[in-house]
């Protein structure tokens, strides 16, 4: 069993996603309470000064208060943000002054997102009556809850997301408070929600025939809820469907970028998800998605210990959630991320205040706490980002300070400090892509298996002003999007999708096999993460290729390419 830390201890250094953290931050703390709390008000009658957020927050914010609560609730405690706690202790206590059973917008999505605010507006905030509050909305909640529990299916098309609307992730948020709390009624109510009608189908094989056509994101998040539920009972069969729906979402629903869902769907194993580059502009709920999947991920990786599932955490850090336009004035952000196959683009959403306002806000907290895992041994390196650990282990307390400019540089270093001498096992991820990660200490080649997907460990008493460096060479390859459309491919170096800037029709050359592709790519001088074709004439330099995440709005830019389109139209 692995740890997270749990939001403590672990600090983001200077980078792209440390400052998406920041700016994400400042925004969400920039909203005017009054404004967050007028819809509550405006329902119980009382004096209600500020205005509507607008979009989906028009009538009031239950969409994503619970979400923007939880995401306050862990960033205050992993950055001892007291201002955030206060913030967030306000619009607790003035919600809980208005509120009343029957009153608002109560039903299965707003209730969950609430109980997860709440529940840990407790645990990290120690709000003094979040936690009664809690147990308010949840006696509500288990008395008038629709329990129909109507299964998603593709046809009708109101039943995508089941009936009531994803009735079916509740369960993560009650078991959680089972365990905090110990109190049993929350363990009962989360067994209500259990989804075995779609959780079952993933018992036998991560290939069910069945499983297509349904929300994907909700989908995907309900599988938190059977994590938690093998987290409370240790029944197998729950880490059985977890690890199939694990496979079948990396080999057959997932673009190079991590991404899934076009439509918002999961799709059948028929070249639909091929199909969908050239047909759809919505290719992912990039907020939503990403954060279900690094639950997901997570989870998996805490359960089994098993590097290989943070291979999926850190292509959404990159290419998914961490490539996302900023949230800004008025609520405008990003929702759906756009690969269309001729040409697309980044643009925020015709509507303000989505579910996935909260879920980014949920996203961005959460980098701190998947950077590093920790078990009674020792450390976990899952992410090569920028950042420090601190942590006890025995009578030593540890800091780490990670520098890198990884996924741009293929190399990491590790500084050590340390207020006595210690034995622990320090465990690098190898990335399941990657082949020759050597690693040095003290500036000495060590010979340590370094095994893809699998991870590198180094056992020995660490002492301040040891150094570990790690270099994971990056190549470029071609991923092809499925099995039925193996030309119709991401160029992808490291982890990183790359994306060409396009100024013209015609497509690139792009070469029949990875070394030739690797060997073809070559970094412009004046920035070695931006590549150019070889042998292509550049228009100006503006037919290169970066990194997918640093594309910003409202420009041309081509994530898929196919090769077979090339040579029909030439």
């Amino acid at each position: 069993m692995l740890w997270p830390f749990d939001y403590q201890g672990v600090t983001l250094r200077d980078s792209r996603w440390q400052k998406q953290a920041v700016a994400g931050r400042d925004f969400y703390m920039s909203l005017s309470n009054d404004d967050v709390l007028n819809g509550f008000r405006v329902a119980a009658g009382v004096n209600a000064p500020g205005k509507p957020l607008g979009g989906w927050a028009a009538r009031d914010s239950y969409t994503v208060f619970g979400q923007w609560l939880q995401a306050m609730a862990r960033m205050q405690r992993a950055n001892g943000d007291r201002d955030m706690l206060e913030k967030a202790s306000l619009w607790v206590s003035e919600w809980g002054k208005v509120w009343q059973p029957g009153q608002g917008r109560m039903g299965h999505y707003p209730y969950e997102k609430l109980a997860g605010g709440l529940l840990d507006m407790h645990h990290y905030g120690g709000h003094s009556e979040a936690l009664a509050l809690l147990q308010k909305i949840t006696e509500y909640a288990a008395a008038n809850l629709n329990r129909d529990r109507l299964p998603a299916n593709r046809q009708p098309w109101e039943l995508h997301s089941g009936r009531p609307l994803e009735w079916y992730t509740v369960g993560e948020n009650l078991y959680r408070a089972y365990q905090i709390t110990g109190q049993s009624a929350y363990k009962d109510f989360a067994d209500v929600w259990q989804y075995h009608a779609y959780w079952d189908k993933f018992l036998e094989t991560a290939e069910p025939a069945t499983a297509s056509g349904v929300h994907a994101y909700s989908h995907v998040n309900s599988f938190s809820s059977a994590a938690l539920a093998y987290d409370v009972t240790g029944d197998p069969q729950y880490l059985k469907i977890m690890k199939n729906m694990y496979d079948f979402l990396q080999n057959k629903q997932c673009y190079a970028t991590g991404g899934y869902g076009p439509i918002e769907r999961i799709m059948p194993d028929d070249g639909a998800l091929g199909e969908s580059l050239a047909q759809r502009v919505d290719s992912f709920e990039a907020p939503c998605c990403s954060w279900a999947g690094f639950k997901l991920a997570k989870y998996l990786m805490m359960f089994t210990g098993e590097a290989r599932y943070g291979d999926w955490i850190e292509k959404l850090l990159y290419n998914g959630i961490g490539a996302a336009l900023p949230i800004v004035t008025g609520g405008k952000h990003f929702y759906y991320a756009n690969y269309h196959l001729g040409a697309a683009m980044k643009t925020y959403s015709r509507n303000m205040f989505t579910c996935c306002s909260g879920t980014y806000f949920q996203n961005i907290t959460e980098y701190q706490n998947l950077v590093y895992f920790k078990d009674n041994r020792g450390l976990y390196v899952n992410l090569y980002l920028p950042s420090e650990v601190e942590w006890k282990a025995g009578a030593a307390t540890i800091k780490i300070a990670q520098t890198t400019d990884y996924p741009e540089a293929q190399t990491s270093s590790l500084k050590f400090t340390l207020d006595r001498p210690q034995l622990f096992d320090l465990k690098l991820r190898v990335p399941s892509w990657s082949q020759g990660m050597r690693i040095d200490i003290n500036g000495a080649a060590q010979n340590i298996a370094a095994k893809s997907g699998m991870w590198a460990t180094i056992t020995r008493t660490w002492q301040t002003g040891d150094q570990v460096d790690i270099m994971i060479p990056l190549h470029f390859r071609r991923a092809p999007i499925d099995r039925q459309h193996p030309h119709r491919v991401a160029l992808v170096r490291g982890p990183v999708v790359y994306a060409q800037e396009v100024v013209h029709k015609a497509l690139s050359v792009i070469p029949e096999s990875d070394e030739e592709l690797d060997k073809l790519m070559k970094p412009l001088d004046k920035d070695p993460a931006v590549f150019l074709i070889g042998n292509e004439e550049p228009v100006e330099q503006r037919d290169a290729f970066m990194p997918y995440y640093r594309y910003p709005e409202v420009t041309n830019y081509r994530l898929y390419h196919d090769s077979e389109m090339r040579r029909m139209l030439w």
